[in-house]
């Protein structure tokens, strides 16, 4: 990827907003079926807590989001109860500043007040959009995970300043050195095996299949998300999912 074309794609991601919360945080593109994810203009300075509103997506649309939920109790991307009510599905890049600035600030609190609980799974989906770089990255989260680390992998890569030194391999290996992976030689061979190039493809289809176009964006039981909302955003579209969830 040029250097231009990763600007571009930087304020993108960093123009995303909500799509879909019913405190009115969302942008919304539904047709047949699909939900296309839209960057808008970046906000204002201070003006975060506000976005335009938008319809809710069709009940059919939101079956087809929900079943995307894999659910499966072996997943090593996922953190949560497989049976849990509410499944978060994130679409990311390692290499995206605001999926680094969810992944520090968010998404830990997600973990201490909902995955404990039962009530919240994470189901991460590998969505490189920065080049080379990126699919690396992608491919050695996926390694770490075969062998029980994804989760320290995937703190290791987003700890703050960690994307600046790049994923070349060397930068690779000591992340998963970083992470506890406790076989470097497997690691280095899942890393670029053909496991890991049909996971990372299977995962790009399903977010190119549903419109994602820019990273972070999130799935809430089948509800949108784009962009590294505050809490209060997740929060709500969570106690919405377990609401509806119930019998």
């Amino acid at each position: 990827m040029s250097s231009s074309s990763s600007k571009n794609s930087r304020k993108t991601t960093s123009a995303a907003k909500p799509l879909l919360i019913s405190a009115g945080v969302a942008l919304a593109a539904v047709t047949l079926g699909i939900v296309s994810w839209q960057a808008t203009a970046p906000a204002e300075q201070g003006s975060a807590g506000s976005s335009p509103a938008a319809a809710a997506p069709r009940d059919d649309t939101s079956a087809a989001l929900r079943a995307l939920a894999r659910r499966e109790a072996g997943d090593k991307l996922a953190l949560g109860r497989a049976d849990a009510p509410v499944v978060l599905i994130e679409y990311s890049d390692f290499k995206c500043g605001y999926c680094g600035k969810f992944a520090r600030d968010t998404e830990p609190e997600l973990v201490k007040k909902y995955i404990d609980n039962g009530t919240l799974r994470i189901e991460w989906r590998n969505f490189p959009i920065f080049g080379a770089e990126s699919e690396a990255a992608a491919r050695a989260a996926w390694a770490a995970g075969q062998q029980d680390r994804f989760a320290a992998f995937h703190s290791a890569a987003y700890a703050d300043g960690s994307k600046e030194k790049g994923f070349a391999e060397p930068r690779l290996l000591e992340l998963a050195r970083e992470a506890g992976v406790p076989d470097l030689d497997r690691f280095k061979a899942d890393m670029a095996g053909e496991q890991a190039a049909a996971a990372l493809k299977k995962d790009q289809e399903e977010g190119y299949r549903i419109g994602v176009t820019s990273t972070p964006s999130f799935l809430v039981n089948g509800r949108p998300i784009a962009g590294a909302q505050p809490l209060a955003a997740f929060d709500a579209a969570i106690a919405q999912a377990e609401a509806a969830a119930k019998p």
